[in-house]
């Protein structure tokens, strides 16, 4: 059943809502040239804005089937050869990327008028990297990692 929305919101209305976006300008003259050194300055930027939650970023994968999909997931680091961030490999996003490692990631800071996408490979950090960031998450939610299937 699809609910009918009509009495809720005129589509017209919906067709209205409309921002201009102009804090800042985007030009050849004023990125940089290395796009990690671009990203770098621009999430400091979303720092000392206090961007709510800059690190959360929009993962888009797509599964054996070809069906897209995409959800949110936290940024956990970056540097001049990638993104990182942390997933179970059993999850949906897990076993997509297993099976087709393309993927893209896209930021959405509406305090900065800024949007970024990324597109690339995923691969596996290191055993090493993975047990780390495990080890340090606090308690609670590694026990909730060991006793839920996440995304079943």
């Amino acid at each position: 059943m699809v609910p009918n929305f009509d009495k809720f919101l005129n589509m017209q209305d919906l067709a209205q809502i409309r921002k201009d976006y102009s804090l800042s300008k985007l030009d050849e003259q004023s990125i940089d040239a290395s796009p990690f050194k671009q990203f770098e300055a621009w999430f400091k930027e979303a720092l000392e804005a206090k961007v709510l939650e800059p690190n959360a970023m929009t993962l888009a994968t797509v599964s054996a089937n070809n069906r897209p999909s995409a959800r949110i997931v936290l940024l956990k680091g970056f540097a001049n050869t990638g993104f990182t961030f942390y997933t179970n490999y059993q999850s949906n996003k897990g076993k997509d990327l297993l099976q087709n490692p393309y993927c893209s990631l896209s930021f959405f800071w509406p305090e900065l008028e800024r949007q970024i996408r990324i597109e690339g490979t995923a691969e596996r950090v290191t055993a090493e990297d993975s047990d780390a960031y495990f080890n340090s998450r606090p308690r609670e939610s590694r026990l909730g990692t060991w006793t839920s299937p996440q995304s079943s």
